[in-house]
C-alpha cells in the first residue's frame, strides 16, 4: 500500500483538518468530531442542509458545504457510516431554526445511523426530514444496501435543494425540490481496478489487467456484468442507455449530465466518454443542457466513471443555473 498518509487511525481527521486549513473563509471543523459547517452558519432564517456517510469518496461530502448548496457535512471512517451521535452533532451545528433536511445515500448503515440522530434531533425540539439518494440502476439490492444504491448523482441534489435553501424557500418546499430531483435521477457506474482501504492495507477486490466490472458500487460492490474491457465509447453508451431506458427518456426531453471520476480516471478519459455519451442523448432526441465532467463521489484511487442523468424541468432548471460557490464546486 502506498499512501501519502500518517498514521492510519488519523486520516479522517486529519483530512478535515487539512480541509478546514486550507478554506478557513468557507468552513470550520467540529472539535472532536468528524464535521465541517459552514464558516458563517448557522445561516438566520434558512432552512438547513447537511450531507454525510463514509469517508473515502471525497469531496463528497463535504465539497458542497458554501453558498448555494450545503450547510454542513459528516463524515465516517472510510467507507463507514457515521455514528448517530456525529450526526447529531452536525444537526445541532447547522440548524438555524428553520428545521435541517439530511441529504445522503442508500445505504443500510447511513440510514439506520442517521434515523437514529434525526430522532434524537426531533426529541430536542429540531425539524428533521431526509432526502435519500438512490440513483444507482445497477442492482435494487445490495449487501450495504436495501433498494438502490446512492452514487454520485447526491450531487444535483444538493445542488437544486441548496438552491432552493438559498432563495429563502420553506422547509416543505426545499424537500419537495429534493425529492422531485431523486426521481428525475439515474446513475450508473463501472469500475476498470480496485482501491485500498488504508484500515486493510489490500484491494477492495480483484480485477484482471483486461477486464472491467459494469455496475460495481462506491465501495466495491458487486455490478451486473464482469467481462473483458471495451473501449470507451461502448462503456458510454452502456451506462447512458441503461441509465435513460430507467428513467425512460423520451424524444425532447432535456437533461443535466455528470461524468464522475470514481479517483484514478482522469479528465482526458472523462472527456472521451462525455463526447459518447453526449452522441447517445442527441441520437435519443434528447437535450443537454449543462454538462460536468469531474470528481463528484469518488472511491479513494479507484479507476472507473459513473454517467449520471437528470432530466429537468423549469424548476430544476432554474435551480441547477442558480450561483453556487463550495469547497469543490463553483458555478456562476
Amino acid at each position: 500500500m502506498k499512501k501519502l498518509i500518517n498514521a492510519i487511525d488519523d486520516v479522517v481527521r486529519e483530512t478535515l483538518e487539512g480541509v478546514a486549513a486550507a478554506h478557513p473563509e468557507r468552513v470550520r471543523k467540529l472539535d472532536d468530531h468528524h464535521i465541517l459547517v459552514r464558516a458563517d452558519g448557522p445561516v438566520p432564517g434558512k432552512v438547513a442542509l447537511i450531507s454525510g456517510g463514509g469517508a473515502g469518496h471525497e469531496p463528497a461530502f463535504w465539497g458542497g458545504i458554501g453558498d448555494g448548496l450545503i450547510d454542513a457535512a459528516v463524515q465516517g471512517e472510510v467507507f463507514t457510516s457515521p455514528t448517530p451521535d456525529q450526526i447529531l452533532a452536525c444537526l445541532r451545528a447547522a440548524d438555524a431554526g428553520q428545521g435541517v433536511i439530511q441529504i445522503y445515500n442508500n445505504y443500510t448503515g447511513d440510514v439506520m445511523n442517521f434515523d437514529l440522530a434525526a430522532e434524537e434531533a426531533e426529541a430536542e425540539g429540531i425539524r428533521v426530514d431526509t432526502l435519500l439518494v438512490n440513483d444507482d440502476v445497477s442492482v435494487e439490492d445490495g449487501p450495504t444496501s436495501v433498494g438502490r444504491r446512492g452514487i454520485a448523482g447526491n450531487f444535483f441534489v444538493q445542488k437544486v435543494a441548496g438552491a432552493a435553501a438559498a432563495e429563502g424557500k420553506s422547509f416543505d418546499e426545499v424537500l419537495a425540490v429534493g425529492r422531485k430531483a431523486i426521481s428525475e435521477l439515474r446513475s450508473m457506474g463501472m469500475a476498470l481496478a480496485p482501491c485500498t482501504v488504508p484500515a486493510a492495507g489490500e484491494p477492495t477486490f480483484e480485477l484482471g489487467e483486461d477486464e472491467m466490472e459494469i455496475g460495481m458500487g462506491l465501495h466495491g460492490e458487486p455490478g451486473v456484468s464482469r467481462r473483458k474491457l471495451e473501449p470507451a465509447d461502448a462503456v458510454a453508451t452502456e451506462l447512458t442507455t441503461r441509465a435513460a431506458d430507467d428513467l425512460p427518456l423520451v424524444e425532447g426531453d432535456t437533461v443535466a449530465v455528470l461524468i464522475n471520476s470514481l479517483g484514478a480516471t482522469p479528465p482526458m478519459e472523462l472527456y472521451i466518454l462525455a463526447r459518447k455519451v453526449l452522441a447517445v442523448l442527441a441520437e435519443r432526441g434528447v437535450s443537454v443542457h449543462r454538462t460536468y465532467a469531474m470528481e463528484a463521489a469518488t472511491s479513494m484511487e479507484m479507476a472507473g466513471c459513473s454517467v449520471s442523468l437528470f432530466r429537468l424541468d423549469d424548476e430544476l432548471t432554474r435551480l441547477l443555473d442558480a450561483p453556487a460557490d463550495a469547497i469543490a464546486f463553483t458555478q456562476c
